[in-house]
């Protein structure tokens, strides 16, 4: 027995609201660049800014200007405190921008310092962590590359699957590898080295027709854009387990969205010439909605457990999944589907009649 939420024969006109979902999703992407570019980018974490992290639980209340004003005497450069998890845990964490020093002198140094102007607050040194400012930067655009490859696998695979266009899904790699060799001449940075090579891949995809394959990596853009938008808004650091999270994101938004495309391409397949593609896309809508919803459902409990239950560790991680859950779902409905009617109108369009054939002359005299 297959468990059905929405009842067999449910017609909702999905592209009727697509213009609104384009409005919406547009808004919160142009929010989320207004915030990066009044931020200067990303609020990076040690991991790829560089820098020490050093994290502090308290037996007692503490506040963060306490604990800012005792470790000054350390002499670290641009030293941040913030609470770190639940306010009962009384955990916080201490960042400074120092990437020369030695970590346990750090350590010893602000150990002293908490000890002797914050006397009987029962600190203990959790972890301790340091980046050099080469490993940061090494690390981001090995972080931007994988996000970036995954796409582009991404665009070629669907291009084979469902147009069966291996050719045009090679040219498409060759064309990029090209722009990419060209951008490296100029000494382009990795960060518009990527920038372009996103483009130039949206650009080939429409050049080359490839539908399917320009949906796809527009829904994943769509939901990677909106997650690290809403992250610059709520100021929340950018490390090596958000970019993990991007990249699940990425495969669980392409999972919704090849399914959507299967019964897409089934009733293609099935359905007559005569009716409209907006139908066909609509139907499919709605015959997958049900397992769609069960999925989205399912995966949000398990990373909604993770956000409450997991700590501080994975917080962050579980908000990512969190967000980038409800934006691919909603992706898939309101940008890879219609994005086919959009930009590849005509896929399913009725053959033009043919002239009908002379029949056989008759005699009007012998009649």
């Amino acid at each position: 027995m297959v468990l059905e939420l929405i009842r067999p024969g449910t017609n909702i006109n999905f592209l009727k609201y697509r213009k609104l979902a384009y409005l919406v999703s547009a808004a919160i992407v142009l929010a989320g660049f207004i915030s990066l570019a009044v931020k200067g980018g990303p609020r990076f974490g040690v991991d790829f800014a560089g820098g020490l992290t050093i994290q502090v639980r308290f037996a007692q209340p503490m506040d963060v200007e306490r604990i800012a004003k005792a470790v000054e005497e350390v002499g670290l450069q641009g030293v941040v405190v913030q609470r770190f998890g639940q306010e009962d845990s009384n955990e916080f964490l201490i960042r400074a921008s120092d990437q020369d020093v030695k970590g346990e002198t750090v350590q010893t140094g602000v150990e002293a310092a908490l000890a002797k102007n914050l006397p009987g607050s029962g600190f203990s040194v959790q972890r301790l962590e340091m980046v050099g400012p080469k490993v940061g930067a090494d690390l981001r655009g090995k972080a931007l590359e994988a996000i970036f490859y995954s796409v582009l696998l991404i665009a070629i695979y669907i291009s084979g699957r469902f147009e069966h266009r291996w050719m045009a899904a090679g040219l498409m790699a060759a064309g990029l590898a090209g722009g990419i060799y060209v951008l490296k001449l100029v000494g382009a940075s990795t960060v518009w080295l990527i920038v372009a090579a996103m483009l130039i891949t949206l650009a080939l995809c429409f050049v080359l027709r490839l539908k399917y394959a320009l949906g796809a990596v527009v829904a994943d853009l769509h939901d990677i854009l909106i997650t690290v938008g809403i992250f610059s808004l709520l100021n929340i650091e950018f490390d090596l387990t958000i970019v993990a999270a991007l990249l699940t994101i990425l495969g669980y938004s392409l999972n919704d969205t090849i399914i959507v495309y299967d019964r897409i391409r089934e009733k293609l397949r099935t359905t007559d010439k005569s009716v409209p593609f907006e139908q066909v896309i609509n139907q499919s809508l709605n015959e997958t909605l049900s397992r769609t919803i069960l999925t989205a459902g399912t995966t949000l409990i398990t990373v909604g457990c993770l956000y409450v239950l997991g700590g501080p560790v994975i917080h962050d991680f579980a908000l990512a999944m969190i967000i980038g859950i409800l934006a691919g779902t909603f992706s898939s409905v309101f940008v890879a589907s219609p994005i086919l009617l959009d930009l590849g109108s005509g896929l399913n369009k009725p053959e033009e009649p043919s002239a009908p054939k002379a029949g056989p002359r008759v005699n009007a005299a012998r009649a």
